[in-house]
Parts: C-alpha cells; sequence; structure tokens
C-alpha cells in the first residue's frame, strides 16, 4: 500500500484525503435525497453538511493531538499535518455535533433533525476514510498468531515479551510457526512497521470498514423507512451501531487512545450507547404523545 495516489508538479494527491472529500460529496446527495423525500429544504442540508463538516474535521484532529499531546509538543508544526493521518472519530462526532448545534440555534432548527439527516452519510463517510487509514498503514491491529482465541486475550505483557525476543531463534520459530497467512504485513514506514516488522497484523482498518458499510445500509435502507419516529431517532441509532462497530474492532486495535489503562473507545462507545438508549426511549414517548 502507498499513502499517495499521484502527484503533480509537487502537490500529492494523497488516499486519505481523497476518501474524505469523495465521502463529503456523496454524502450530501445522501442527505439531500432523504431531504426530498420528507419535503424539507435541501439548501438547509447543504450548509449544514459544510458545517458539520468543518467542526467535525476539527474536533476529531483537536482530540487525537490532545491525546498525543506530548508527540505534538516535541513537533507543534504536525498539529496541522492533517495529510499525515491523526484523527479521532469521537473527537470528529463530538465537534460534528457542536457544529450542529450551533447552526441549529441560529437557523431556528431542531439539532435532532440534522442529525437524523446526517447519521447514514456519516456512517458511510466513516467506511470510505478507513480505506484511505488503510493506505497510510494506520488503524492497523496486534499481530495475527493461532490460535484465534489469543488474539482477545493479549496481555500489556505481551509487548514486553515481544521487545525482549524480537531477534531470537525463540520468536523467529514461533513467527514462521504459527502465524496465519491472511494477516496483512505493512511496509515498515507505516505505524505497523515499526511496532511489528515483518509480522502479519489484523487489518483492524478493513474489520471497521466492512461493518461501517454494512451499518449504513441498516440506517438507510431499513431504519430510514420507519414512520413516526421522533426527531434524532436515526441518529441515535447512528450512535449505537457505530459504538458497538468501534467496541468490537477495539479488540483487535494495536494503537487506541488509552484512559487510565483502559481502552478510550471502550470507555466512550458503552456510555454513549447507554446515552442514545435513554435519549430513544424519551423520544419514543414524546411521539406517543404527539400520535394520541
Amino acid at each position: 500500500m502507498h499513502p499517495v495516489l499521484f502527484s503533480i508538479g509537487g502537490i500529492e494527491i494523497r488516499f486519505y484525503g481523497l476518501m474524505y472529500a469523495i465521502s463529503f460529496f456523496i454524502g450530501i446527495e445522501i442527505a439531500k435525497y432523504m431531504a426530498r423525500e420528507r419535503n424539507y429544504n435541501e439548501k438547509i442540508i447543504e450548509n449544514y453538511a459544510l458545517v458539520a463538516m468543518i467542526s467535525g474535521l476539527i474536533g476529531g484532529r483537536l482530540y487525537y493531538v490532545l491525546f498525543n499531546l506530548q508527540d505534538y509538543l516535541q513537533k507543534p508544526w504536525e498539529i496541522l499535518a492533517t495529510w499525515h493521518g491523526g484523527m479521532a472519530i469521537h473527537g470528529g462526532i463530538i465537534g460534528g455535533i457542536i457544529g450542529t448545534f450551533i447552526y441549529a440555534h441560529f437557523k431556528k432548527l431542531n439539532p435532532l433533525t440534522l442529525g437524523d439527516y446526517a447519521a447514514a452519510p456519516l456512517l458511510l463517510g466513516q467506511a470510505l476514510g478507513r480505506f484511505g487509514n488503510f493506505m497510510n498503514g494506520e488503524i492497523h491491529g496486534v499481530p495475527v498468531f493461532t490460535p484465534w482465541k489469543v488474539i482477545f486475550s493479549l496481555k500489556p505483557s505481551f509487548y514486553t515479551w515481544y521487545s525482549t525476543y524480537q531477534n531470537s531463534d525463540i520468536l523467529e520459530q514461533i513467527k514462521f510457526k504459527n502465524l496465519v497467512p491472511w494477516g496483512i504485513v505493512f511496509p515498515r514506514s507505516s505505524p505497523a512497521g515499526y511496532e511489528f516488522p515483518n509480522i502479519p497484523v489484523h487489518p483492524a482498518m478493513l474489520y471497521e470498514l466492512i461493518l461501517n458499510f454494512l451499518g449504513f445500509l441498516f440506517l438507510f435502507f431499513a431504519l430510514r423507512r420507519k414512520k413516526n419516529k421522533a426527531p434524532g431517532y436515526l441518529w441515535w441509532n447512528y450512535i449505537i451501531i457505530y459504538s458497538v462497530i468501534r467496541i468490537f474492532v477495539s479488540f483487535f486495535r494495536a494503537e487506541d487512545l488509552m484512559i487510565g489503562g483502559i481502552r478510550a473507545p471502550h470507555l466512550v462507545s458503552l456510555l454513549l450507547i447507554i446515552f442514545s438508549l435513554i435519549m430513544l426511549k424519551i423520544g419514543e414517548r414524546k411521539q406517543k404523545k404527539l400520535n394520541n
């Protein structure tokens, strides 16, 4: 894999940025299609998409930088180098939500209604974005060992063990005897190449790509068709679907952000699921009162 698609006169077109650009334009068209279905103003959707995209990118970058502050304090100029990767989806969601509330406030709109138009396009965009991560060699997983269950039971001591024995004959025997063939071997220039040189690792970003796309299909073709739902129905379901996906994929990821020894995505996703279920219940009760 290679992060650069092509170069023109010293200007590089990278897969990472290209995927997000494609996601943005496809997402707008999907949201506008939904707006036409519901007789909603398409111009509002176009303007909202721009605000949500900018606030989401800012939030995603700030979240990532804050959790890796020590690295960026040494190279502060890298903070703006988003084309090198380094975005956190939970930060992006938070940033997008802030942008949504700001836009809704000035336009006197219900932010949950706007969230419903953003839900399916956002999950599709996340799926396409993971392909950009793949080409960057990011969001990789732990080494692929057999039996399968060892992937779920790796402890921090494994990394100490690996560092100690990575050049030994013991590791060489284990590496060639026990690794399964379908793991992806990243070049040494990628994060995976530095952490696990010459060892196949779980393509965690591709796991998430597939699951995000399936989640998009479920949101757009199944949940979108449900009638008489309270504003926010699609949005809260999006939060639940993605949180479940992220909890699952994080079991395989090698470089998740940590909070006090706990994987940040596990903690944040669990809290988001609980909150979203509560909000769905509240919305359901309000809608019943309106229908009666």
